[in-house]
């Protein structure tokens, strides 16, 4: 008998797959789901005992509750149009902490152009489900199936920053200023509305599982290889920081750790002037190729890039 505790999230959702009746125009396998008419809908659990490292507030957890379902929009290029919170929270907690989660979700909402439009509360262990919506308004959706040989490989900001601040939590380092992006992560909206919008972008998602993940699930999807170049990978300065604090590989700072909430994506190199146009700030870290391989280039050797923790 096999139980849950020994499967990764991966084997449990293929599972699931091979045999649940799916509907829409794209279904499970996404970061996001996208109905018939253009609707978007993703969904995201986050838990008190998983989610809510020291010194973050009950605020800002309500704020990452929302970002995380809020991340899964943006990577598909969708706008949002509102967002659903359910609430199971325990009996012991003050009522203003509870206040102050729904206050902090629905900062996150207004920072994305939308609101709540509903939910639930439930008595419980301290759990938040949120079901962010959204519309294409026209736009094609960015999948993680379309990555092609010669693409280029992009992300749109620096990498390594949650990594970091988890180790100064964990280690004391003196890197405070690191944990904004894990306590209050920034959903990329308008960035994935322009490159969903530039016609330039052939696969594409969020990093919430790191960097490892994303681009072996893109290239497993996309029935690609990849190719990464070290010294193009924008790297957050206090993960630079603490790597060198603790003896720990900048590259598994880089690679393993979930909780980015930047975009990956891949696009047509003849098409690259289109997002430039747009002012998009992104950074190109290598190419696709179809050797089948997920690799990274340092200092002249090559290594595979395997998933990541999450």
């Amino acid at each position: 008998m096999t139980l849950v505790s020994e499967m990764n999230e991966r084997e449990l959702i293929e599972d699931f797959r091979s045999f649940i009746h799916t509907e829409g125009k794209i279904g499970p396998g996404d970061d996001a789901a996208v109905l018939s008419d253009g609707t978007v809908a993703s969904t995201d659990i986050v838990s008190f005992d998983r989610h809510f490292p020291a010194g973050m507030t009950y605020e800002q957890f309500g704020w990452y509750a929302a970002a995380v379902s809020f991340s899964d929009i943006a990577s598909m290029g969708a706008r949002p149009t509102g967002f659903l919170a359910a609430l199971a929270l325990p009996g012991n907690l003050e009522k203003q902490n509870a206040y102050d989660i729904m206050s902090g979700i629905d900062q996150c909402c207004e920072y994305c152009g939308t609101g709540i439009i509903g939910g639930d509360t439930k008595p419980g262990p301290g759990i938040i489900t949120g079901t962010a919506l959204g519309r294409m308004d026209g736009r094609k959706p960015m999948l993680r199936t379309g990555a092609r040989p010669d693409d280029v490989i992009c992300v749109t900001g620096p990498l390594g920053g949650p990594a970091a601040a988890l180790m100064d939590i964990e280690y004391g380092l003196g890197l405070e200023q690191s944990r904004d992006c894990l306590y209050v992560p920034i959903p990329r909206i308008a960035e994935g509305i322009s490159m969903a919008e530039s016609g330039a972008v052939t696969s594409c998602m969020d990093l919430s599982d790191g960097l490892g993940t994303a681009l072996n699930t893109i290239c497993g999807q996309s029935h690609a290889g990849a190719t990464v170049e070290w010294d193009f990978l924008p790297k957050n300065e206090y993960a630079v920081k603490a790597s060198e604090l603790t003896d720990t590989p900048l590259e598994q700072l880089l690679f393993d750790c979930g909780g980015e909430y930047e975009l990956l994506f891949t696009a047509d190199k003849n098409k690259l002037e289109r997002l430039y146009d747009t002012e998009l700030e992104f950074h190109v870290i290598g190419m696709i190729n179809d050797s089948g391989r997920t690799e990274l280039i340092k200092d002249g050797e090559r290594r595979k890039i395997r998933y990541g923790r999450y």
